[in-house]
Order: C-alpha cells, then sequence, then structure tokens
C-alpha cells in the first residue's frame, strides 16, 4: 500500500531529527575525544575496522534491503532473515577472533589482536539487530530510531569522554563503539513490535537472497573499495596520515550522512510501495535530487571555504593537515544524494542487476584511480576520490535515462544552479574569514553570512525547492 504524503513527510521529520541529534552528540564527543587523544589513536582505530566494516557486509548479506522491497513479507520472511543474520554474524565474529593476529602482524601492530577482538564484538550487535531495522523502515515507524540511536549516542559518549579524561586512551574510543552498538539493540529490541517465529524456510530465505545476492556483491564492491584506500594509507603511510584523512572526511560527513541517510531511509520503502507506477518513482527521484541538494551545497560550500577556522577552532592546530582533505571531501559529499536517489530508484524497480553491473564499473574506474595515486601521496589519493566520485554520478545516473526518462542532463540541469549558488555563497563566507577577529565569532559569522546570502540568492533566481520546502515545513505545522 502506498504510503501517504504526510506518512513520508513525518517520518522524514522523525529519520532526520534522528540523525541530526546521533550526529550533533556524535560531532561534540569527536572534538572532545580529539583534543584528549592522539591523532594516532584515530588512525590505529581505523585500521582495525577496515576488516570489520568489510565483514559487516557479508552479516546483512542484502537480505534487510530485500525485505524492505519486497511487496508482502510476512513473519516467516522477518524471521528467516534474523536467524539467517544471527549465524553469520557469530561465523563472522569467530573468523575476525582468528585472524586477528594475522592482521596486527600485516600491519606490524602486536597491540592490535585484543583491540580488533573486541571491536568484532560489533558483528553479533550488528546481526541482531538488521532485522529490527528492516521492520522500521518497510513500516515507516522512524521514531523508533529516533529513541535506539538517541539512547545508544549518549551513553556510549559518556563511557567514551569518561574513559578518555581518566587516561584509558585508545581503549575509550573501543567502548565508545561497543556501548553504542549493543545499546542501539537493546532499544530497538524493546521499542520494534517484531519478534521472530520459531521458524525458518529455506525457500523464503532462497527468494530474498536472490534480489539480495545482488546488492550483497554490490555492497561488497563499494565498502571493500572504501576500505582499501584506508588500508593502504594505514599500510604505506602512517596511522597519523590515516588520521588527518579520516578526520577530513568526519566534518562533512557530520552534515551530509544526517540529510543523506534520512533521504535513503524514506526513499526506498518510499518507491518500492509504488514500484509499478513509473511516472511517481521519475518525480520522487527528481524530487528528492533537487531538494537534498538544495540543502546540501550550502553547507558543504560554506564548511570548506571556511575550512581553515572550523579546524583551528574546533580541533586546534595539531589537526591542520586534515583542512585540504576537508575541502576536498566537502566537494565530493555534496553530490550524495544524486548516487542515491538514482540507486534507490534502480533499487525500487527491483534491478539490483543493474545496480551490480555499476557497481562493478565504478570500482573497477576506482582501482585504477587508486593505482595511479597512491605513489604520490595521500592528497593525490583524497583527489583520486573526487574524481571517482564525480565519474560515478554519471554512471549511476546513466539506467535511469531509460528506466525513468530521466538523464544525467537533465539531473544537471535541476541541480546545478543551486551548486553554483551554493559556491557563492562559500566564497563570501572565505572573504569573511579575513576578518580581524578571533576564531569563534569568525566561524559564526562566516556560517550566518554565507547562510544569509544563499537564501537571498535562491529567492533572487526563484530556486522552486526553497518554496516547496517552505509549503511542505507550513503543512506540517498546520497538522
Amino acid at each position: 500500500m502506498p504510503f501517504t504524503k504526510h506518512e513520508v513527510a513525518t517520518n522524514f521529520v522523525w529519520k532526520l531529527a534522528e540523525r541530526c541529534g546521533s550526529q550533533a552528540i556524535s560531532f561534540v564527543v569527536s572534538i572532545i575525544l580529539a583534543r584528549l587523544l592522539d591523532p594516532k589513536d584515530y588512525g590505529i582505530i581505523a585500521l582495525s575496522m577496515v576488516f570489520i566494516i568489510l565483514l559487516q557486509v557479508f552479516a546483512d548479506s542484502g537480505l534487510a534491503t530485500a525485505l524492505i522491497q519486497k511487496k508482502s513479507p510476512d513473519r516467516l520472511d522477518y524471521s528467516t532473515v534474523f536467524y539467517a543474520n544471527i549465524i553469520l554474524s557469530i561465523l563472522l565474529y569467530g573468523a575476525m577472533f582468528v585472524m586477528a593476529p594475522f592482521i596486527a602482524s600485516f600491519y606490524g601492530m602486536p597491540d592490535l589482536v585484543l583491540l580488533i577482538r573486541l571491536l568484532s564484538l560489533v558483528l553479533i550487535g550488528n546481526g541482531m539487530a538488521n532485522v529490527q531495522q528492516a521492520y522500521v523502515s518497510k513500516h515507516m515507524i522512524f521514531k523508533r530510531f529516533f529513541y535506539s540511536t538517541l539512547s545508544a549516542t549518549v551513553l556510549s559518549a559518556v563511557v567514551g569522554i569518561s574513559m578518555a579524561y581518566h587516561g584509558y586512551g585508545i581503549w575509550s574510543l573501543v567502548a565508545q563503539q561497543l556501548v553504542n552498538r549493543f545499546t542501539s539493540c537493546v532499544v530497538l529490541w524493546l521499542t520494534v513490535p517484531f519478534r521472530p517465529l520459531l521458524a525458518f524456510s529455506w525457500n523464503r530465505l532462497k527468494e530474498l537472497f536472490s534480489f539480495g545476492s545482488k546488492l550483497l556483491a554490490s555492497a561488497l564492491l563499494d565498502t571493500g573499495m572504501q576500505q582499501v584506500w584506508q588500508l593502504i594509507i594505514g599500510k604505506v603511510y602512517s596511522p597519523s596520515d590515516l588520521a588527518f584523512f579520516n578526520q577530513g572526511q568526519k566534518f562533512p560527513q557530520v552534515i551530509v550522512s544526517n540529510i543523506n541517510a534520512s533521504i535513503d531511509s524514506i526513499l526506498l520503502p518510499t518507491m518500492a510501495s509504488v514500484q509499478d507506477n513509473r511516472e511517481r518513482i521519475h518525480d520522487m527521484t527528481r524530487r528528492a535530487i533537487k531538494t537534498s541538494i538544495f540543502v546540501m551545497a550550502p553547507s558543504m560550500m560554506i564548511l570548506a571555504f571556511s575550512a581553515d577556522t572550523v579546524v583551528r577552532l574546533v580541533l586546534t592546530d595539531k589537526w591542520l593537515p586534515c583542512v585540504p582533505f576537508l575541502c576536498i571531501f566537502c566537494i565530493d559529499y555534496m553530490f550524495w544524494p544524486v548516487h542515491t536517489a538514482n540507486l534507490n530508484a534502480i533499487n525500487a524497480l527491483g534491478r539490483s542487476d543493474i545496480f551490480l553491473k555499476l557497481e562493478i564499473i565504478k570500482k573497477i574506474l576506482g582501482i585504477c584511480i587508486l593505482c595511479i595515486t597512491v605513489k604520490y601521496g595521500v592528497l593525490a589519493m583524497a583527489l583520486g576520490t573526487l574524481f571517482t566520485g564525480i565519474a560515478s554520478q554519471v554512471i549511476n545516473s546513466w539506467p535511469n535515462k531509460e528506466l525513468l526518462h530521466y538523464s544525467y542532463l537533465d539531473q544537471l540541469r535541476d541541480f546545478m544552479p543551486t551548486v553554483i549558488l551554493a559556491t557563492m555563497a562559500g566564497a563570501i563566507s572565505f572573504i569573511v574569514g579575513f576578518l580581524p577577529i578571533s576564531l569563534f565569532p569568525k566561524m559564526i559569522m562566516q556560517g550566518i553570512t554565507g547562510g544569509f546570502c544563499y537564501i537571498i540568492l535562491c529567492f533572487l533566481f526563484k530556486i522552486d525547492s526553497l518554496w516547496f520546502l517552505l509549503k511542505t515545513g507550513s503543512r506540517l505545522l498546520h497538522k
């Protein structure tokens, strides 16, 4: 049954509130921990998570997305996926427990063994929560995510900061990860009405896996490629270089993941509910791209043009080497909604085969860029990810020229005016950065001036996403 506009808008607000709340807390926590800990500690955690993140893709196996895409999954479908995920997660944890000494030897860091074995417990936590998360998404009850994520974020923040303050160093980061994952899992179990049956169906598993297997392969390619960059930086260069690379990603991710994850969570179940109506999916895809870029572009451009001020104030001068990475990733992440909208449209139409083909093409391109840039340094590698991201926009949109009659050129016409105006607003905030004032008022002035100029420019150039958001907000307030 298709969701109403009010249901979609309300759940988007809940999802955005969940993401913004958790990310705001996480951002503040990361600032405090970055001041208390050494950049090397962050680099070591990033190295440890490379293999865990890759195995986490297996723990899902694409089955959760298959549940969301399926028109009418029943309790037997959910129960089958639940038990499959639990068994697979335990097996994967066992694999990481055994592999830990070999990974530590690869990096030449014996202390990684215990650290990896503890961090790998998140695999079991994720396996226990995957089906609850799919149930929430399928039934559009995102208020449950709000409760679970905020509870986990607050509790893990208290634990992490307390341990770091008392001198536990890198173990404070380990504890933060584990407390976050298992608290979220417990709260989901308490608030989500789904409970598994004592039943399992191989036929249902095969049916769901026929769709999910292609998403699994796609996710492995995507996640594997991301982690390869981390692995190579940590191996060829140093944990500190990796920390600066990751910290440059973290700032734009705080903003982008809030908006993009909210869109991603809402868009697939909404599109799947009208998967037989391609005109509706075309309209949804176009509106998602225009509206999300309208919000994302100014955030990224103002942050990029104010990067030096932000890093000096928030992280202190010891993190200044991450400034160029921050600017590069702001440009890259600004276009994430284009990827998200196009790929969700393809999945909603049940074309996971096309999804897989796109991932193969993008990863071949990514490997080529990685091989070219690795010998020129970490900054060259970051620029390589930017080039790959821009090329991936074209690749992801290509099938929708035929499926939805919505080509990449059409998409460019929809979002480029917004990007140009956002860049102009960012340039104005950069000029404000030359004022001879202290860092905190300078950062505030750069943000406010850039944002105000952006709104004025959008009003003057009659950007329709501005009026769409105002009307949508007005309707929600009245209801």
